[in-house]
């Protein structure tokens, strides 16, 4: 398939060869461009990988496509230029089976060592995948070596209701040298799910990403979809998603909060937050008919049965504000907060972090102002912290809280209505065949893109979500952190394991 030939609004897509892959990829990046996502396509005759770059100031969109063939598909790594691009690559291998060129670290990612080899679930004739390998094989973690050096290794299983995870420590005395992070344990493949769906049927698929997620990865997929179907949504639409956008963002950050002070020792301040989210989790229900949001948002649409007051947002807001002034004014919880677990500001470009994680190091990045789906959003005030340890991801989370509560009250001062929609059009835009929806949920920006084939079902949903980016930070800011330190900053980058795994 050949690039879009329609040029829309905010993208323009350009075929490049490997050959001139690399230098374009550069040009963008040096032109303040990131990569949001890498794409893998099976069509019929060729395979086919799609470079989406992202620009703010304005909302520039660009999609480097990329054709390659079915007998031996392969594409030159773009991992010295991107460190995202080379885990996106990797993804792409072993889901696709397409191979990388010269890429620096050429071992599995989604699948373990015991998936069968020459299995590539996301081909058109994958079929049913062969016996698996023994699952108690070890895994190839990279083995750190000196005189008191030991290992610590800490799930996939938990003790709490989180989802699995491996952690290998490499220590010495308490101090961390190294953690490998090893993840990818329930892979649900919700991308090869949603192939041959109606709308209506990926749309569930879409807000059971991340649980806790709901309004962000629904609204990103209505995005992509009203895009690529040439779909217009009005702006009272808009304004109601944008309000259940930051009653997600609000709920969340105070769980946080609570979290943060409880793996310190502060239960009480916890139990406070606990006793803030539950107030917003039943106004949530209360606006939505639903705790998490969901069935508020379809595509060219957007229901509530209310709409928050400002009064009780504000409320709520003085009241975290509080809880979290007596947790600061605690010498013990303000000593292991601060200094802690420190990931700098270059180290985030390197990785490519986004959201409160990037934004705590001092990197600012909102796609509500970088890339916003209304107007209204675009001047969201900015919540941005240097010094990049555990201390100011909480109080960047606690600014954004004031900031959403602010920002809400403003779009109800519009005066939406309690439903907006706008109906399907019964046209399609002549060769538009894709959409592209950014989003910045509470964990930073979430990417959906999506395509759609002759019969108007989904060919091709690609997702990104803000803890794949995040998740190779973690070990970073962990260097030289005592183990007992690894819950409160774990819990400080708060990565899903399922938006991450899809």
């Amino acid at each position: 398939m050949s690039p879009d030939p329609r040029t829309y609004p905010n993208r323009r897509q350009t075929a490049v060869t490997g050959a001139t892959l690399a230098d374009r990829a550069r040009a963008l990046l040096d032109d303040g461009y990131r990569l949001a996502l890498i794409a893998g396509h099976d069509d019929p005759d060729a395979f086919r990988v799609v470079y989406l770059f992202v620009a703010a100031q304005p909302d520039r969109r660009v999609e480097l496509v990329l054709t390659t063939s079915r007998s031996a598909p392969q594409i030159p790594s773009l991992a010295a230029l991107s460190f995202p691009a080379g885990r996106f690559e990797r993804e792409a291998h072993d889901l696709f089976g397409i191979e990388v060129a010269d890429h620096p670290l050429p071992r599995r990612l989604v699948l373990h060592q015991h998936w069968p080899d020459d299995w590539y679930p996301m081909r058109r004739d994958a079929g049913p995948p062969r016996n698996f390998g023994d699952t108690d094989e070890p895994y190839p973690f990279l083995t750190v070596a000196g005189t008191g050096v030991y290992e610590i290794p800490v799930g996939p299983i938990h003790a709490g209701l989180i989802e699995p995870g491996h952690f290998r420590f490499s220590v010495v005395g308490e101090t961390i040298l190294k953690l490998k992070a090893r993840l990818w344990f329930v892979h649900k493949g919700i991308e090869k799910l949603a192939e041959g769906k109606i709308i209506a049927d990926a749309l569930p698929l879409a807000e059971r990403v991340s649980g806790d997620t709901t309004v962000g990865h629904t609204l990103a997929f209505c995005l992509a979809v009203e895009e690529a179907r040439d779909w217009p949504v009005s702006t009272q639409a808009q304004v109601l998603r944008a309000i259940l956008l930051e009653l997600e963002r609000l709920y969340n950050h105070v769980t946080d909060i609570g979290a943060l002070c409880n793996d310190v020792g502060y239960g009480i301040a916890n139990a406070h937050a606990q006793r803030i989210r539950e107030q917003l989790l039943r106004l949530n229900k209360h606006v939505s008919g639903h705790r998490l949001l969901r069935g508020a948002i379809t595509p060219g649409a957007a229901h509530v049965h209310a709409l928050p007051e400002p009064g009780v947002l504000s409320a709520i807001a003085a009241d975290v504000q509080q809880v979290v002034d007596i947790a600061l004014g605690n010498s013990v919880v303000l000593d292991r907060m601060a200094g802690t677990a420190v990931l700098t500001l270059d180290q985030a470009r390197d990785i490519g972090a986004l959201g409160y994680v990037a934004r705590a190091s001092g990197s600012d990045h909102d796609a509500r102002r970088d890339h916003p789906f209304t107007p209204l959003t675009a001047e969201v005030a900015a919540a941005v912290h240097t010094a990049g340890d555990v201390l100011s991801r909480l109080l960047t989370r606690v600014d954004e809280i004031h900031n959403s509560v602010a920002l809400i009250t403003r779009l109800l001062a519009t005066r939406p209505p309690l439903s907006a929609e706008t109906a399907k059009p019964t046209w399609l835009a002549a060769g538009r065949t894709s959409g592209v929806g950014l989003v910045e949920g509470w964990r930073g920006t979430i990417v959906h893109r999506i395509e759609f084939g002759p019969d108007s079902t989904v060919s091709r949903l690609k997702i990104a979500d803000p803890s794949f980016f995040n998740w190779p930070a973690l070990p970073v800011a962990l260097s030289d952190t005592i183990v007992p330190d690894f819950p409160l900053t774990n819990k400080s980058f708060n990565l899903s394991y399922a938006g991450n795994d899809l």
